[in-house]
């Protein structure tokens, strides 16, 4: 099986579904203080910096098209309109949705296979894994730690068990 593969859809799949955990969170914690949940919807760190809304936006857009430039398939067009927790909940499980319907198959050859986007100069190409590696990896957790941020400077009570999730266990060979 493609590490490619259990680097894309499983690990960035896990950290999408944290991303709503902390949601759900920040709803929880907005209703014990009384206060309306939507206001963490336009927080942002530093006026130059995406909202809480561009955060998590952009660590959706950063795993579909990891999976798709990995796969060599066409990402799903998503418009940047949500403007409630609820609507990014939804982009949240519709992302989580499309990274899970590719099938490791689909990731054979895709640490060679080349492939262009925006972020590579005209003439120029770049191969599945350093663009894993060193751009769709490190940009999605960027995202996802701002959104992290965002929420705990909006007193959401998050710590690094609920960042990082579970860790697959199996039994002890005996």
């Amino acid at each position: 099986m493609s590490i490619l593969y259990e680097a894309c859809v499983p690990q960035m799949a896990k950290m999408l579904r944290q991303l709503d955990v902390w949601l759900a969170e920040a709803i929880d914690y907005a209703a014990s203080r009384d206060f309306d949940p939507e206001r963490f919807v336009s927080e942002r760190l530093h006026p130059d910096m995406f909202a809480l809304t561009g955060q998590i936006q952009s660590a959706c857009d950063t795993a579909k098209f990891a999976g798709a430039r990995l796969t060599g398939t066409e990402a799903a067009s998503d418009p940047d309109d949500e403007t409630t927790l609820a609507q990014l909940r939804v982009r949240i499980q519709k992302t989580i949705d499309g990274l899970e319907a590719l099938d490791a198959s689909q990731f054979e050859g895709a640490e060679t296979r080349e492939f262009r986007f925006a972020a590579v100069p005209e003439g120029k190409a770049t191969r599945g894994l350093p663009y894993f590696i060193e751009f769709a990896q490190p940009n999605f957790y960027f995202h996802l730690t701002m959104a992290y941020a965002l929420l705990r400077q909006g007193g959401v009570k998050l710590g690094k068990r609920i960042y990082i999730g579970s860790l697959p266990l199996h039994d002890l060979a005996g």
